[in-house]
């Protein structure tokens, strides 16, 4: 199968702008085309994961990924998918965020000469003459047309700032300098970037004429990736030291059904045909499908060993024999005690198993939290340090969230 139908075939393609020359493009290895990364974290989280996994699925077929991660664009922040102002970023915290994702972009991805660039809007947006950028690039864009975008639109009834009303002339400016200098032809994105991505198309139409707009193509992801990798205690990492790797692996481990063959088609690279075998799996056997995704993604990301680990201690706990030493582990620190004790609503907080001591109180109240397979009924139980010394104490958060509390 060709590489463009293999796309459609795992249901990642929702829309382009020219289906027939983007899928030559792709098929001959002559796409060069970009994925922009705002640096709004220092870790590149589970929303990212698909457009990475994209990347690397063209790149295998031959052809060009440049990610582009958004020093410039990052000092704004994107409105779209917002209900508020996004916070506005230190200009070195920006900065430590791109080197922060350029690591991480480099377990999925080839850079080098020849193969994937990775490329900083900072370089033309910084240093930008506002009153320049203005009149050269301002008269392409219809206020009009950009208030109806649906970026815009759901900020408009709750106020959209005049920071962020420049977000999509500047991207769309991205677009333009990475085809002039990059020679990029392409460019992907979610639905919430669709306005954005056309504004691009439509500036190179106008600026460099019809024959080079013939040559840039929209591909629109058909899932958006923004919307993966939330759960009650927030976003799901690539990063290890935010998202532990047996938490990594438990996310996809208990993923919803309706969505396990889903995942598999578009993050694993698995063979279509097996995928397709497990289509009608249920039961037992759709827990084995999203063992298998588990498995995939976390070895994809973190490495066969870690991965491994992280398997061992799942099977441990499901076993009743939590004692394995690759159990989750917090070490208590001393900003965590009190005159030396915690309560059971601070081991919770501590441990990450709850985001704030009121949802430390509503698991406690309902029944879902154990501390050594002993549950707890009460808020106001107590520990002293001591009482986590030694092989430290399990405590679970519902059935298959759960950490081992020590203290040296």
């Amino acid at each position: 199968m060709k590489c463009y139908d293999e796309l459609k075939a795992r249901g990642l393609i929702a829309q382009t702008t020219n289906e027939e020359e983007i899928s030559r493009l792709i098929n001959e290895g002559k796409a060069t085309f970009y994925i922009g990364f705002d640096p709004t974290a220092d870790s590149l989280h589970v929303g990212h994961f698909m457009a990475l996994c994209l990347m690397k699925r063209l790149q295998m077929a031959g052809n060009k990924p440049i990610a582009l991660v958004g020093g410039g664009t990052g000092m704004i922040g994107d409105p779209s998918g917002r209900s508020s102002l996004r916070q506005v970023l230190t200009l070195e915290t920006i900065d430590s965020n791109c080197e922060c994702f350029k690591k991480q972009m480099s377990r999925f991805i080839e850079f080098g000469e020849g193969r994937a660039q990775m490329v900083n809007n900072a370089d033309w947006l910084r240093d930008l003459n506002y009153m320049d950028f203005i009149r050269d690039i301002g008269p392409h864009f219809s206020v009009n047309n950009m208030l109806r975008a649906e970026c815009y639109k759901q900020r408009m009834e709750k106020g959209l700032s005049f920071l962020e009303f420049n977000y999509m002339i500047l991207q769309s400016y991205d677009f333009l300098k990475l085809y002039q200098d990059y020679g990029c032809n392409m460019q992907f994105g979610g639905d919430d970037q669709w306005s954005n991505m056309l504004g691009g198309t439509e500036l190179i139409r106008k600026k460099l004429g019809k024959d080079a707009h013939a040559m840039t193509i929209n591909l629109l992801l058909k899932h958006d990736g923004t919307k993966m990798g939330k759960t009650a205690g927030g976003a799901v990492w690539l990063d290890e030291e935010k998202t532990p790797v047996y938490d990594f692996y438990q996310y996809w481990r208990n993923i919803d059904d309706a969505d396990v063959i889903k995942c598999l088609k578009m993050l694993t690279f698995l063979p279509l045909e097996q995928i397709v075998e497990m289509e009608n799996w249920e039961g037992a056997q759709l827990n084995d499908a999203k063992k298998i995704l588990a498995h995939e993604l976390t070895t994809l990301v973190h490495g066969a060993e870690k991965c491994a680990k992280a398997e061992e201690a799942a099977a441990a706990l499901f076993a009743g024999g939590a004692a394995s030493a690759n159990v989750p582990t917090y070490e208590l620190k001393d900003e965590d005690l009190t005159d030396g004790k915690i309560d059971i609503m601070g081991v919770l907080v501590a441990a990450g198993l709850c985001q704030s001591r009121g949802d430390a109180r509503r698991n406690i109240q309902q029944g879902g939290v154990t501390v050594d397979d002993v549950k707890i009924d009460d808020i106001a139980v107590t520990y002293d340090a001591d009482d986590f010394k030694g092989e430290g104490r399990l405590v679970k958060r519902g059935k298959k969230n759960f950490v081992k509390v020590v203290r040296a």
